[in-house]
């Protein structure tokens, strides 16, 4: 793109006095990771493509389902016709809104062993994971390597925003343990509305163009809480906790977890179960290749799916990871994993 396009393009994002030229050129040359690409990340995602974020990174490990489309707005019929994965669809959309813009595309599960690496040179993370040890594992490897990342989560008409800059409080004070199953809602259980997960999404995009712009001093330091069905919006403070094990005693639980995580997971709302990889590279071509005269065989850049005649499927991602669907027990699933994977 020639300069004089870039300079409209950003025009009136960067006549905003609170950014200017020169904040838009921090923009221009900020390293943004979105951590889940559903509905909080498709959204954050658009808006940080078109705010003209220098490098992109989408990091993600499922694929578009058509339940998705009520409220992760980058993706359509299509992805979900095709099963895409929905880093790859996300891509895809993005780079047809922003061409001037590098996205770095990550088909991964986030672990102990791998957030490191997938996070690396970042200056910021946009939290949309779904769950909540995932967050505290963002949570560990943030204070570790003291990289600011940005809090939001939603459920039903609610929602959560908060970044937190690698420093006491951290996210640890406000939650020491995930909650139990069954213990907290999840939009599998309670469901969500779009207006709140757009409204959630834009405030982590705003506090996090405050950050990368050069507008530390007014990054909120309070939780925001939101409630859009009875019309609540709070502003909740949150003290570090003397005994926090994360950012006042330096124990990063989670992120040392390493090869103690877990390695099977039922996942909530669906028949089906992922399987971790080995973190050993698959070839997605001999596998579909071996594949052909079992089932129905799609084959994309970052995964190989077999259909079988039961309605159940499995899924491969290059990583090794696997997700069978149409099963809801773990052994079930390492049986059809060990069945047409093997070892």
């Amino acid at each position: 793109m020639t300069g004089s396009r870039s300079h409209e393009r950003y025009l009136r994002q960067a006549q905003f006095d609170r950014i200017g030229e020169s904040g838009q050129r921090r923009i221009e040359a900020a390293r943004v990771a979105v951590l889940g690409c559903g509905a909080l990340g498709t959204v954050a995602a658009d808006q940080l493509a078109r705010a003209g974020v220098g490098t992109l990174r989408l990091i993600d490990r499922d694929l578009v389902e058509w339940s998705n489309l009520q409220r992760q707005s980058l993706y359509t019929e299509a992805d979900a016709q095709a099963g895409a994965a929905k880093v790859e669809a996300a891509t895809t959309h993005l780079r047809k809104i922003n061409s001037s813009i590098n996205i770095e595309e990550h088909v991964v599960d986030i672990t102990p062993t791998n957030i490191t690496r997938q996070l690396e040179d970042v200056d910021i993370v946009i939290d949309a994971t779904d769950n909540f040890a995932a967050r505290l594992l963002l949570n560990d490897w943030s204070l570790k390597t003291e990289t600011p990342w940005v809090h939001g989560g939603c459920i039903g008409a609610t929602g959560q925003v908060r970044l937190f800059t690698a420093v006491a409080p951290c996210l640890r004070c406000l939650l020491p343990h995930p909650p139990a199953p069954g213990e907290s809602a999840t939009c599998d259980t309670a469901g969500v509305i779009a207006p709140a997960t757009h409204l959630i999404a834009s405030l982590q995009v705003c506090e996090a163009i405050k950050w990368i712009s050069g507008n530390r001093s007014n990054v909120r330091s309070e939780i925001l809480s939101v409630d859009l069905w009875d019309n609540h919006f709070r502003s909740i403070g949150l003290p570090a906790t003397p005994s926090c094990p994360a950012c006042v005693h330096h124990r990063y639980d989670f992120l040392d977890a390493g090869t103690n995580a877990t390695t099977a997971e039922s996942l909530c709302g669906r028949d089906a179960v992922q399987l971790a990889g080995s973190g050993q590279s698959v070839d997605l071509q001999r596998m579909s290749h071996a594949w052909q005269s079992l089932g129905a065989v799609k084959t994309s850049r970052f995964f190989v799916r077999l259909s079988l005649p039961d309605e159940q499927t499995v899924t491969l991602f290059r990583d090794g990871r696997a997700v069978i669907s149409g099963v809801r027990d773990i052994p079930h699933a390492r049986s059809l994993f060990d069945r047409y994977v093997g070892s």
